[in-house]
C-alpha cells in the first residue's frame, strides 16, 4: 500500500512539476543540484551506483525526476561527477598526509599506510568502501564516464607507489608498488569482510615489510666449495 501510494506520488510530481519549478527559479536551482548531488553520492556508498535508480535519488533528495534531468543530463554524468568529487577528496586527504615527510618516500609510504587504516577503520558509515574501487567493480562499460574516472584514479594510484619505490632504490619498483597498491585494495574488502578489527590491522606492518624486502641489501654469494680445495 505504502509502495502504490508512493508511485502515485512520483507520478504527480512528475505530471504537475510547475510548483517545484517555480521555487527552482535563479539560485534555487543550484541548492536542488547540489541536494541531488548530495543524495546521490549518499545513496551510491551504501547501495552501489547499479543498487539505485534516479527515482529513489530524486525522491530522497525532495525533487522530482524532471528537475533531476535539469541539473544532469543523465545518471551516467551524475555517477562521473560523484566519482570525481570522491577522487578530490581522496587526494586531498593523501597530499596532506605525506606533505610533512617530502622527499623521504619511506615516511611517505609508511604515513600513508598508519592514516589508511585509521581512516578506514573509523569509517563506519562508508559501508561498501572506497567509492571508487567499488565503481570499476560495478560499472563494466568501457566508454561509462563513471568507470574512466575510476579507472584514471586507479591508475594514478599506481604510477605514485610506483614512483615512491623507485625513490627508495627498490630492487624492482614497479614490483614494489604494484604489491603496495595490491595491499591497499584488498583492505578495503577485508574491511568490508571483517571489520575495521580484521586483517586491515597489519596493513601498515605489511607495507614496511614490503618495503624492507625490497630494499634489503643482496644476501652475499654463498661460498664456492671448489675454491677451499
Amino acid at each position: 500500500m505504502n509502495e502504490q501510494r508512493s508511485s502515485a506520488i512520483t507520478a504527480a510530481a512528475e505530471a504537475a512539476p510547475g510548483k517545484e519549478d517555480a521555487c527552482c527559479a535563479g539560485k534555487k536551482t543550484g541548492r536542488v543540484r547540489d541536494r541531488i548531488f548530495a543524495t546521490a553520492r549518499e545513496l551510491f556508498s551504501r547501495h552501489g551506483v547499479r543498487g539505485v535508480g534516479v527515482d529513489a535519488i530524486a525522491s530522497e533528495a525532495g525533487t522530482n525526476k524532471m528537475s533531476f534531468y535539469r541539473s544532469f543530463s543523465s545518471k551516467d554524468e551524475l555517477v562521473a561527477e560523484c566519482l570525481c568529487e570522491s577522487e578530490r577528496e581522496f587526494w586531498a586527504w593523501w597530499d596532506g598526509l605525506v606533505a610533512p615527510y617530502a622527499g623521504d618516500p619511506r615516511r611517505q609510504i609508511e604515513a600513508l599506510f598508519d592514516g589508511f587504516v585509521a581512516k578506514v577503520c573509523s569509517d563506519q558509515d562508508r559501508t561498501r568502501g572506497c567509492a571508487l574501487a567499488s565503481a570499476v567493480v560495478e560499472i563494466t562499460e568501457e566508454e561509462h564516464p563513471g568507470r574512466r574516472v575510476a579507472v584514471g584514479f586507479k591508475a594514478e594510484v599506481r604510477r605514485r607507489l610506483r614512483q615512491w619505490a623507485s625513490e627508495l632504490g627498490a630492487h624492482e619498483p614497479d614490483a614494489l608498488g604494484d604489491a603496495l597498491l595490491l595491499l591497499m585494495d584488498g583492505s578495503y574488502l577485508s574491511r568490508l569482510a571483517f571489520g575495521g578489527d580484521g586483517p586491515i590491522r597489519v596493513a601498515g606492518r605489511a607495507a614496511r615489510a614490503l618495503i624492507d624486502a625490497h630494499t634489503a641489501a643482496p644476501a652475499p654469494p654463498a661460498p664456492d666449495p671448489d675454491a677451499t680445495r
